[in-house]
């Protein structure tokens, strides 16, 4: 779509001060004409300083506020008058689900209903050509498949076997969000998105997580035999995904979205530990490699996520284009040179700690 067709159309994102958010926010007002909303309630995996390469523009608005609040959500859909609606905001580490599943089943079941209540409340009141155009979009993830073996792909008719209070009440949220198009005639489309990495991550997620614990000089702690396999979609190249998809995805359509590019956890572990003793080399001459510690395994810990991303690429012509070992660079450079960005997520304790070991 180009610029001429969406300027003064208006994308209201949920969670966009999180890291996928953020990248979304600042795609469109550096690419698009989009005029965005960003609508958050800033929690601990939040911040507005994700948003500060875009906070001056114009284009740019912000709404603190949480998606289960039915007031709250609505009042500024009121006012903002989407065209779009992205959401995002959800609760996402799988080990915090794990020890605390409530706060999930909140916000990733109960906030997308209240998202869903609203976005189809404006929705009816939209006239006939705006109504045409409008979508509800929905980021998930591909956790909701559940684990596969050594082969195969999940693709998007592959069925739901969610294993971890996290990927359930994403998968809740995808159903309903179905729901909501089937019953109700709102225009819906849903991603489901294989591991993303970049800038601006939270430090509690692998890649961050493995480059500041390095910096810092304490143990790499990799899950049982650091063998279980993701695949690693560059944070940039699925914000272009979420764009084409709402601007040119069928409603009523899901699109998987994958980076075609599958790591043992263990490899990308080493792989960044390479890339720190090039880069910022230990002091005492040692390889960040001698901080590996295999840890007990994640309850549940899936084996394998792999994505068959063929529909996307051959009906919306999108594909990747940061190969792994490309991201992954940019990524070590960009943490070592944004102390500033991340000091302050680490000073507010714990970022980095070890969780999900103990059940409800």
């Amino acid at each position: 779509m180009s610029q001429s067709q969406t300027q003064g159309r208006r994308v209201f994102v949920t969670g966009g001060a999180g890291f996928i958010g953020s990248c979304l926010a600042r795609h469109l007002i550096s690419k698009t004409d989009y005029q965005v909303l960003v609508f958050d309630k800033l929690t601990y995996a939040a911040t507005l300083t994700s948003l500060d390469p875009v906070a001056a523009d114009p284009r740019f608005s912000f709404v603190k506020g949480d998606i289960c609040d039915h007031a709250a959500v609505s009042k500024a859909i009121a006012s903002f008058d989407p065209d779009i609606v992205v959401h995002l905001a959800a609760e996402s580490h799988v080990d915090r689900s794990i020890e605390g599943p409530q706060a999930f089943i909140d916000t990733n079941v109960v906030g997308t209903l209240v998202m869903l209540q609203a976005s189809m409340a404006h929705f009816k009141v939209l006239s006939a050509e705006r109504a045409k155009r409008f979508r509800f979009h929905h980021v998930s993830t591909d956790e909701v498949f559940g684990s596969l073996g050594d082969v195969g792909f999940f693709s998007e008719t592959t069925a739901y076997d969610p294993r971890s209070p996290y990927s359930a009440s994403k998968a809740g949220s995808d159903h309903l969000v179905r729901a909501w198009f089937h019953t109700y005639g709102l225009p819906v489309t849903i991603t489901n998105c294989s591991n993303n990495y970049g800038p601006y991550h939270f430090p509690e997620k692998l890649i961050p997580l493995i480059i500041l614990r390095a910096l810092h000089g304490e143990d790499l702690p990799v899950y049982g035999k650091g063998d279980n396999i993701r695949d690693w979609l560059y944070v940039e190249d699925h914000a272009r995904a979420i764009r084409v998809v709402f601007e040119r995805g069928v409603a009523g359509e899901t699109y998987t979205v994958g980076g075609n590019s599958e790591r043992k956890n263990i490899d990308v572990v080493t792989s960044i530990c390479a890339l720190l003793d090039r880069i910022k080399p230990r002091a005492d001459g040692k390889s960040y490699k001698e901080q590996i510690r295999f840890v007990t395994d994640r309850p549940g810990h899936d084996h394998r996520y792999a994505i068959d991303s063929t529909k996307i690429s051959r009906d919306l012509e999108w594909s990747p284009t940061v190969s792994f070992e490309q991201g992954l660079e940019q990524t070590v450079n960009w943490y070592l040179a944004h102390e500033v960005w991340w000091r302050p997520l680490l000073e507010r304790g714990q970022a980095t700690a070890r969780r999900g070991l103990k059940s409800t």
